[in-house]
């Protein structure tokens, strides 16, 4: 009955939807730096006289830091606080974002991405754990949706406001408009949300997380070299092979686990199989054209950053189209035909 109680009592707090304004700006601030990156690259590129490779790195140093770690953050959330974690991660962003901002080399710009991949990493498991403690069942479901709103709405700002920037100043304003988005989520954070955990969640097993982000690193580091040094070099054979043997030996751990943070049982459903598969795949073919398309759009057909972003737009938009009328779509039809047709598609 207390537990009822102060659930009822957080719910009728009128600073609840503040906090969710919080919640927002942090999901907000992560939503347009996953697109406003590739705006910038073509310009960075000629700066800082990066190759290829070098682009590939600064926009995917971010993903691979961000997919290892954030099962295990959302664990130290439980442990030790979500609020804790939630500012910490949004911490750690700002300090990458001002690294990004104020680097002259390639290698710093790399090394910043990687350092705001782990707040990213906090902040988007944290951010909507914490919307139970702060809504009830009849809320939650519109709470969840403005969330996933504001982080859908930052894919096309992205495009928009890093073509203005770079349009205007130099290319480390599309890192430093993070700062205050993010000051501004951490201030929030701090004066508006609750503290809550879970002390009986599992504990975060540090070897798994060292396999993940080897593996991944291993596997990334291989694929971006390759058209360089070619796909039979020594060094990316290596890289192959330790990826290979590293993420078996993650996959073996945690079947093993009495409590794993990545229940691999999982795979052996057909529907989440097919779904991971699919999902991974699109994944796969968007992230490409987000590296591809913006020089094409500058070095060959000629336009300007600004009109690079406003020409990624009907891309975004129908990402946010579908999303939104994906639900309906599925309640009619079902995941497998629509998963389906939106492969073909």
């Amino acid at each position: 009955m207390a537990t009822v109680t102060q659930v009822e009592g957080v719910r009728r707090d009128p600073r609840r939807w503040w906090a969710l304004g919080a919640l927002v700006a942090s999901m907000l601030t992560l939503g347009f730096d996953t697109t406003i990156l590739n705006v910038a690259l073509p310009t960075m590129a000629g700066e800082l006289g990066a190759t290829t490779g070098r682009q590939q790195w600064m926009a995917d140093a971010y993903v691979v830091v961000f997919a290892a770690l954030m099962l295990p953050a959302g664990l130290l959330g439980d442990r030790f606080g979500r609020r804790r974690m939630l500012i910490a991660g949004l911490g750690v962003f700002l300090l990458g974002s001002l690294v990004g901002a104020l680097a002259e080399d390639v290698n710093w710009v790399v090394a910043a991405r990687a350092f705001m991949g782990v707040g990213g990493a906090l902040v988007t498991p944290l951010a909507l754990s914490v919307l139970p403690s702060l809504f009830g069942p009849d809320e939650r479901t519109r709470a969840v949706g403005i969330i996933s709103a504001a982080s859908a709405l930052g894919l096309p700002l992205g495009p928009i406001i890093g073509g203005w920037l770079l349009n205007h100043f130099w290319w480390g304003s599309v890192f430093l408009v993070n700062v205050p988005m993010a000051a501004i989520g951490i201030a929030a954070c701090v004066f508006l949300l609750p503290e809550t955990g879970d002390p009986a969640s599992p504990r975060v097993d540090a070897l798994s997380t060292a396999l993940t982000a080897t593996g991944l690193g291993a596997l990334v580091y291989a694929i971006i070299e390759a058209p360089d040094r070619g796909w039979d070099d020594t060094l990316v054979l290596a890289m192959f092979g330790a990826a290979v043997v590293l993420l078996v030996s993650l996959v073996l751990r945690e079947r093993r686990a009495v409590r794993p943070m990545l229940d691999m049982t999982l795979l052996a459903q057909r529907g989440f199989l097919f779904n991971t598969l699919a999902a991974t795949l699109v994944m796969f073919v968007l992230s490409g054209l987000l590296f591809v398309l913006p020089p094409y759009l500058q070095a060959v057909l000629g336009h300007d950053a600004l009109g690079t972003g406003l020409r990624l737009l009907p891309m975004m938009g129908g990402l946010m189209l579908a999303a939104r009328g994906a639900q309906p779509i599925v309640a009619r039809f079902g995941p497998r035909a629509v998963v389906s047709a939106g492969l073909v598609v």
